[in-house]
C-alpha cells in the first residue's frame, strides 16, 4: 500500500450533500421514485445514510446504490486515495473525501459506519447530489450533439490508412485508432462506412464503437490518462469525479458485486478537527464460497 496518499483533485457541493454512487445507476433514480437529491438529502439529515433501490428489499436485489452525507457547500472538497498493487497495476484501497465540516461523533473518534457498496464495473462517481439529478448515464443521449468514434483489433492499421484518425488518450502507451468529438451524424456515418469495409472484405476482428457524449462518457473519457482511472468533469456548475476500474482487477477481486457479497465499508471517521468519508477496499480479498 502507498505510504502517501494520491491526491485525485476536489469535488464541489453547493448543495451541501455529497454523494458516492454506483455509475452505472446514477441516472436511474428517477425511474424508481424519488430523485437522488431528494433520497440524499433525507440521508444527510440524519447525518448520512446508505441508498438502494428497492429500499424495503432483500440486498441481494439492490441496485442504484449509493451513499450521501453532509459536507461543506462553500470551498472544495479534496479526494485522496491509498493505493496498492492487483492485477493489471495499482488499485485503489482507501478512497478518502474531506467534507470541510467540524466531527460531531463520538469525541473519541470512533468511525461511523453508513453501510457497504460494491464496486460498479461501470464505476463510481463522487459529486454534488443535485447536481448528480441532471447525470446523462451510459445509454443516454449526447449532452452536446457530439460523440467519439474508436475502432481497435485486427485490421486496425489498414482501416487507418483508409479512414484516417488518430491514436487516442490513454494511460501508459497509446489507446485504439480513433476520432473526437465528430457531430453525431458524421460519427455514426463514418461507423457505418468502416462496418460496410468490413462486411465486404470479409475482415473479422475489428471492434467499432460509437460514444456519445453523455456524462458517463465524458467521465470515463477523463480518466483514461490516469493511472487509477480517476477522471473529473463539470456538471451544472459542481466539479464531479469519476473513478473507472481495471476490468481484470475487477473480474478478480470484485465479480459478482452485490449478489456474492463483494462490498465494502464506508465510514465517517475523524482527522483532527475535520471529518473524512472512508471507503475501504481490502487490498487481499477471499473468494466467495
Amino acid at each position: 500500500m502507498s505510504e502517501t496518499p494520491v491526491d485525485l483533485g476536489v469535488v464541489t457541493a453547493p448543495s451541501g450533500v455529497l454523494v458516492l454512487g454506483m455509475a452505472g445507476g446514477i441516472d436511474q433514480w428517477f425511474e424508481l421514485g424519488d430523485p437522488l437529491s431528494v433520497r440524499a438529502l433525507a440521508a444527510a439529515e440524519r447525518h448520512g445514510g446508505h441508498l438502494h433501490e428497492p429500499a424495503d428489499g432483500p440486498s441481494e436485489n439492490w441496485s442504484c446504490e449509493a451513499v450521501a452525507v453532509p459536507a461543506a457547500a462553500d470551498r472544495p472538497l479534496r479526494v485522496r486515495a491509498e493505493t496498492g498493487e492487483s492485477y493489471d497495476g495499482p488499485m485503489i484501497t482507501v478512497l478518502e473525501i474531506d467534507l470541510g465540516l467540524p466531527w460531531r461523533g463520538d469525541p473519541d473518534g470512533e468511525p461511523i459506519r453508513l453501510g457497504d457498496l460494491p464496486i460498479d464495473r461501470c464505476g463510481m462517481v463522487v459529486g454534488d447530489a443535485r447536481a448528480l439529478d441532471s447525470f446523462t448515464g451510459l445509454a443516454g443521449e449526447s449532452i452536446d450533439g457530439l460523440a467519439d468514434v474508436r475502432y481497435w483489433g485486427r485490421y486496425e492499421e489498414d482501416a487507418h490508412a483508409r479512414f484516417g484518425g488518430e491514436r487516442t488518450p490513454q494511460y501508459g502507451g497509446q489507446g485504439p485508432y480513433g476520432r473526437l468529438d465528430l457531430p453525431l451524424a458524421e460519427a455514426h456515418d463514418l461507423a457505418g462506412r468502416l462496418e460496410t469495409w468490413l462486411s465486404e472484405g470479409p475482415r473479422i476482428g475489428l471492434v467499432v464503437s460509437v460514444d456519445a457524449h453523455t456524462h458517463f462518457h465524458l467521465l470515463e473519457r477523463a480518466g483514461l490518462t490516469h493511472p487509477l482511472l480517476a477522471g473529473q468533469i463539470e456538471l451544472d456548475g459542481c466539479q464531479v469525479l469519476g473513478l473507472g476500474w481495471d476490468p481484470g482487477d475487477h473480474s478478480m477481486r470484485h465479480h459478482g458485486e452485490r449478489a456474492w457479497n463483494q462490498v465494502y465499508a464506508v465510514t465517517l471517521e475523524q482527522r483532527a478537527a475535520t471529518t473524512l468519508l472512508r471507503w475501504t477496499i481490502p487490498a487481499d480479498t477471499e473468494e466467495p464460497e
